[in-house]
């Protein structure tokens, strides 16, 4: 059956909202361009979605050329205010923005859990209520949070997990007590998959798979444009996957003899150590483990250096291989500050490896993000969150 008026109104809307937070401001001649939509429905359709308050006029195209400008029309930026949290072990770092993502105000925060669980929240909480406050961004309407461990896919809450602090998971209840806002919570690799998709190596891959080498190790999946996490939110817990090398076998309760042994950042460390690197002191906040092998990836070939990024190189493979048996992504991001660190020349080591232990084409990129990929996932997720209901259509 055709569409409705209302319906297809609706649905030229929500296009062109859509248009306009991916491509920015645009005039009305370049909305009927890329909606395929006659010039009457544009007008008519910007006139609605300006008096829904909307879009507005936000500029003017053509400075350069002869007659009257072209105005550009953007969305109202102001209609929400939003906050991304980046929860890791030992402390939070925040954005707020508003609702098509510009960013307004950054903060972060060490925190100590040792000091309790109760001031540990509190002091997180209260790192977002201020820097809200000093950007003018009250009340937020949406906040996302990304944090390592198992989100539920049903409840979305983040589940308790062994070696995990406490304050984690009462954080996520705290900030719904306290905000008007809307609280979303999501796996941090996995939001690291979908910035790095959105912003990062992955802009032209619907399906791969991204491996997440920070303080722990983790992987996240895409496939044909989704995120998925499995039955029980745990679509890429490859810490426990059981590798050669090891001293022993992961358990339910814990990683250590999975493949978190090999590739997690003290694992990293001490390999480095085993090759004769101390390595530099970690430049502006970055882990140790990035440090030695940014530093790795400027040596020359035969040094120890060089012959330590070998050594992880060949580490990481084992669960790359693994990652792609299963999956055949046909692209793998090393994602994480390491991976970051690695760059092409790591990410071409573990290619070479790879190609050699499984005959399914694979290509592999170095993250673009790094760890920040994180921090921009959280924003990411709480602007679409709370673009979709800012631009609910308001007649059902």
């Amino acid at each position: 059956m055709p569409a409705s008026p209302s319906t297809a109104r609706a649905i030229n809307d929500r296009l062109a909202l859509r248009l306009l937070q991916s491509e920015g401001p645009l005039t009305a001649g370049q909305l009927k361009a890329l909606t395929g939509l006659s010039r009457p429905s544009v007008a008519d359709l910007v006139e609605r979605l300006t008096a829904r308050g909307l879009i507005e006029v936000v500029g003017e195209a053509g400075a350069q050329r002869r007659g009257p400008n072209a105005k550009l029309h953007g969305i109202v930026s102001g209609l929400a205010h939003l906050a991304a949290l980046d929860v890791r072990t030992e402390g939070v770092t925040l954005t707020v923005a508003d609702l098509v993502g510009t960013v307004l105000a950054e903060a972060s925060a060490p925190i100590d859990g040792e000091e309790g669980t109760g001031p540990a929240v509190e002091r997180a909480v209260a790192l977002v209520e201020r820097t809200a406050k000093e950007a003018g961004a009250e009340p937020l309407h949406t906040v996302g949070i990304g944090a390592p461990g198992l989100v539920d896919p049903v409840t979305g809450e983040l589940r308790d997990s062994s070696g995990l602090p406490e304050w984690h998971r009462r954080l996520v209840a705290a900030l719904h007590e306290r905000l008007p806002a809307r609280v979303l919570v999501e796996n941090e690799t996995n939001l690291a998959a979908l910035a790095e998709q959105r912003d990062g190596a992955a802009r032209d891959r619907d399906t791969f798979a991204l491996l997440w080498l920070g303080h722990g190790i983790g992987a996240a999946v895409v496939l044909d444009g989704v995120l998925r996490r499995g039955a029980s939110g745990g679509t890429g817990e490859i810490g426990f996957l059981p590798v050669p090398g090891t001293s022993g076998l992961p358990s339910a309760t814990g990683c250590d003899g999975g493949f978190h042994s090999l590739a997690g950042s003290a694992a990293i460390a001490e390999l480095a150590r085993a090759h004769g690197l101390v390595g530099p002191s970690a430049a502006s906040g970055e882990p140790a483990a990035a440090a030695l092998v940014r530093e790795a990836v400027r040596a020359e070939p035969g040094a120890p250096a060089a012959r330590f990024l070998d050594a992880l190189a060949d580490r990481l493979v084992l669960g790359a291989a693994s990652v792609v048996a299963v999956l055949d992504p046909g692209c793998l991001v090393l994602g994480g500050e390491v991976g970051r660190a690695g760059g092409d020349r790591l990410a071409t080591l573990v290619a070479t490896r790879l190609a050699a232990m499984s005959p399914l084409p694979t290509e592999v990129r170095p993250s673009a993000l790094g760890g920040a990929a994180v921090l921009r996932g959280a924003l990411l997720m709480a602007r679409d969150g709370a673009q979709n209901d800012v631009f609910a259509p308001t007649d059902r």
